[in-house]
């Protein structure tokens, strides 16, 4: 089959890998139908993520349809279109019985960090990802969703990450009615916790970022206020001052490792790699939001450590709440909201590549260009 490969640090290209088999009898293969490209991708396309091996086929946000199927599936058949979830959980293990699929410790028993994650290097369990023509899928009985008739993979695609994600970030800042809240970074995970912020009732809405087309497009997309934080000099003061100078309700970090805005902290954590990439929308969320307010991460950091002012979150009585998302227990909800009109999520969908033009999906998703918000694979068509 045809998969994308990693290279090495900002190379990837298309090549033939042997196909996908059953290796257990609860996997299934899939013929991926279309495949996202996420922001944490950029991460492995950078250098970013340890252990990201030569050869390794990325893509976390898939749908396809069931070509083969284990002995031990009973849920799914030969045909079935489904949407499968970025982290692999068993269903069965301490963490999965708590709703806290991203936490299994059964896909990924190696390490005490994550779960299994399609595409996400062998921190995350070495297990390929969807950005190839045909995937396998472990525990198939419990990850995947089966897509409902009459809608099109493109309307659940991000079921299986941004989407919940996004969903999970606003929850996580507990949300219950009137909050002011500020969403950094306006890429497609900011995108959808600014929506579901309105969802769960929020007073106010702003996103922060600095590339003028995310931020014309968040107010398009989510009807939210925009703050250009290069344009205002001191980003914490500015926010506090928009807020009766105590700072909003809640802060929700969308950015993660990569994040622009301190010379100091990209030198350090993206340069010299003395820190687990650039921890700046975590200092300014904890040094802008109001005093007893909820700070909800859920940008990706890589281990061990940042430099933060915990010293501050404490004495200012902050919560912080953070976790890769756990997508399935989710997308049920998140398939209502969907289906009542209330989320379209293809809609952030701004560009689309056939398989063989992935190479160059990246580097127009990686650089911001033609106004890039979300770029999507079609593994098997052209777009």
């Amino acid at each position: 089959m045809r998969a994308l490969t990693y290279q090495g640090p900002y190379r990837v290209q298309v090549e033939q890998k042997p196909d996908p088999r059953i290796e257990h009898p609860q996997d299934v293969v899939l013929k991926v139908t279309r495949s996202g490209i996420c922001g944490s991708d950029l991460h492995l396309l950078h250098g970013l993520v340890p252990d990201t091996r030569v050869g390794c086929t990325f893509g976390h946000e898939f749908t396809g349809v069931v070509e083969e199927v284990g002995g031990e599936v009973s849920q799914l058949k030969k045909g079935d279109r489904v949407v499968v979830p970025f982290n692999i959980s068993c269903g069965t293990c301490f963490y999965c019985q708590r709703g806290l699929t991203g936490n299994c410790e059964n896909s990924n028993p190696g390490s005490d960090v994550a779960s299994g994650v399609y595409g996400y290097s062998h921190t995350t369990g070495g297990f390929d990802g969807g950005q190839a023509e045909y995937v396998r899928v472990p525990f198939a009985d419990v990850g995947p969703m089966k897509i409902p008739d009459g809608m099109d993979d493109e309307s659940v695609l991000f079921l299986s990450d941004i989407l919940p994600t996004g969903y999970q970030a606003a929850e996580m800042g507990e949300i219950k009615g009137g909050e002011t809240v500020v969403v950094f970074g306006a890429g497609p995970v900011g995108l959808f916790a600014m929506k579901s912020a309105w969802l769960m009732g929020a007073g106010r809405v702003v996103a922060v970022d600095h590339l003028p087309y995310r931020l014309e497009f968040a107010r398009r997309f989510a009807n939210v206020e925009t703050v250009d934080f290069k344009r205002v000099g001191d980003i914490v003061l500015h926010l506090k001052e928009l807020f009766e100078g105590r700072g909003p309700d809640v802060c929700i970090d969308a950015v993660g490792m990569e994040a622009e805005g301190s010379r100091a902290h990209r030198v350090l954590g993206l340069g010299l790699k003395l820190e687990a990439g650039a921890p700046t929308v975590i200092q300014w969320c904890i040094n802008c939001v109001r005093k007893g307010g909820n700070i909800s991460i859920i940008g990706v950091y890589g281990p061990p450590w940042n430099f933060i002012p915990i010293g501050t979150a404490m004495n200012k009585g902050l919560t912080l709440r953070m976790n890769q998302a756990n997508t399935r227990r989710y997308m049920p909800h998140l398939l209502e909201h969907i289906q009542k009109g209330r989320i379209d999520p293809k809609a952030i969908i701004t560009h689309r590549f056939p398989l063989e033009e992935a190479p160059d999906a990246y580097e127009l998703f990686s650089d911001k260009q033609d106004g890039c918000i979300k770029c999507v694979l079609m593994p098997h068509g052209h777009a």
